[in-house]
């Protein structure tokens, strides 16, 4: 046990107090053991439950899920001052400094924005001065090779594009696809293996980063057009399947895809 004084109504500085106490002497077994690497998929999977809070428009969920994020910003600062290398503090003060600097329009700088717009392009170049970047290039190698690789792709090219790398057109880029398809169709009719150079592990690569091009062409989220995919294949499975009166890998290539047709016919 630890001394602690429960309240009614917590604030920041309690919330420090209960994640240090639980990693203390005499606090949590458990919290007392995690290391950043070994709650690092936790953080993800957080985020992920907030997105899901705000897809569905959840105030409830939002909170409370808002709330295990925080507590997961905080376990890792925790872990930093137990080390002396940072703080809680040093978090927020950072991130406020940084606000500041990037909002010069508002907190006054000599960077004026009257649009939207105008306030990503100051920002985008405030960004690289304050991470030394000095070049496009620089600044693609900074995209966190952590993110899904669809968000990835979709960042890079809308750098690169940004730079003046990019095709005339929407169709410039739709050949390209079409180009890194048939590379694909190659690689599959040359019995390529999965690892080799241009093998089908590298053409299905190329493939869908042309797809996440195409994407950022019609600012479209890739990530986003590929859950709505998902989302059309299973319910559309699922009608094939209960329409199915045999199992279906006992149908034919053709029935199956009479039962596929039906499946669009219907939910479309």
């Amino acid at each position: 046990m630890v001394d602690f004084q429960c309240k009614p109504t917590y604030g920041w500085e309690d919330f420090l107090e209960i994640i240090r106490l639980l990693r203390a002497p005499g606090g949590c077994p458990w919290d007392a053991e995690q290391t950043h690497q070994s709650i690092r998929r936790d953080f993800l999977e957080e985020t992920y439950e907030v997105l899901d809070a705000l897809d569905r428009d959840d105030p409830a969920a939002m909170c409370e899920e808002l709330g295990d994020v925080l507590m997961q910003v905080v376990f890792h600062a925790v872990m930093e001052e137990e080390q002396g290398r940072f703080a809680p503090a040093d978090v927020v003060d950072g991130i406020a400094k940084k606000m500041v600097y990037r909002h010069p329009h508002v907190f006054g700088g000599s960077m004026q924005a009257e649009d939207s717009r105008q306030v990503l392009v100051n920002w985008e170049v405030l960004k690289r001065q304050e991470k030394g970047q000095r070049s496009t290039a620089d600044a693609i190698e900074a995209v966190p090779h952590t993110l899904p690789a669809l968000w990835r792709a979709e960042k890079i090219q809308r750098k690169a594009a940004k730079a003046g790398f990019d095709w005339e057109g929407a169709a410039g880029a739709l050949e390209k696809l079409e180009e890194e398809v048939r590379e694909l169709r190659q690689a599959l009719e040359a019995g390529k293996s999965v690892d080799e150079p241009h093998g089908i592990r590298e053409e299905v690569g190329d493939t869908l980063f042309m797809a996440a091009k195409l994407a950022q062409t019609f600012q479209v989220d890739p990530e986003d057009a590929l859950h709505r995919a998902c989302d059309k294949f299973e319910t559309r499975f699922r009608f094939v399947e209960e329409a199915a009166d045999k199992p279906l890998d006992a149908y034919t290539q053709e029935e199956l895809l009479s039962l596929w047709q039906a499946a669009k016919a219907q939910l479309s």
